[in-house]
């Protein structure tokens, strides 16, 4: 469990193909507090620590289905990624609850500056099944974005031309220069694919109203 308060960004040091699989290997500046099967988030993905060769770099895996959700198949070396580590219990809940399980892809659609801040667009498609189920956005609702737990601006979705079972969503958040420059949201530009995460209490709410 996480708050989408990222800790920080890590750099991923070295990336091998292991049948379906992909070992990611990262460095970042809590390496040393870290141990063998404890889970960190990575752009929003719950990944467990594989490896620690006491080398200032610890190792993750991630399976097929991780890399066909997410963007962690396009990571290159040197490359940065979002890392949090799990909530503690007796610490504030800040962000919002996340789950670190990645519900899909988005892409950029543009970036604007303002006043100081930044605005970023992202469009996503989803079947209106899994809307129905809660996954979409809502205005000033949570969202997370490459394990960022983000607030919701202008969201909106339609048909996708050609297939009516299909929706086309948008939504915009603002970016504060702190969080710009200390997660990799800084990289992010028009084209880019992100991770998200769609609030699990929408998806609670969605389905406590079918039944």
């Amino acid at each position: 469990m996480f708050s989408g308060i990222v800790e920080e960004f890590a750099r991923v040091v070295a990336l091998r193909k292991d049948e379906d699989n992909l070992h990611i290997t990262l460095s970042c500046s809590f390496v040393d507090e870290l141990r063998i099967d404890q889970s960190v988030s990575h752009n929003g993905v719950c990944l467990t620590v594989v490896a620690l060769p006491g080398d200032g770099t610890y190792t993750v895996t991630a399976i097929r289905e991780t890399l066909e959700r997410s963007n962690l198949g396009l990571l290159e070396v040197g490359d940065a990624v979002n890392v949090e580590r799990s909530m503690r219990i007796d610490g504030r809940l800040d962000g919002h609850i996340v789950q670190g399980h990645v519900d899909q892809t988005a892409v950029c659609t543009a970036v604007s500056e303002a006043d100081g801040s930044w605005y970023y667009d992202f469009e996503y498609c989803v079947s209106r099944d899994l809307a129905r189920r809660g996954y979409f956005t809502v205005d000033k609702g949570s969202v997370t974005v490459n394990g960022v737990s983000l607030t919701v601006c202008e969201p909106d979705s339609r048909p996708v031309e050609g297939n009516p079972n299909e929706l086309k969503g948008t939504f915009r958040v603002a970016i504060i220069p702190y969080t710009h420059d200390n997660t990799n949201f800084h990289s992010i530009r028009k084209g880019t694919v992100v991770n998200l995460e769609f609030d699990i209490l929408g998806k609670y709410l969605a389905r406590l109203a079918s039944l």
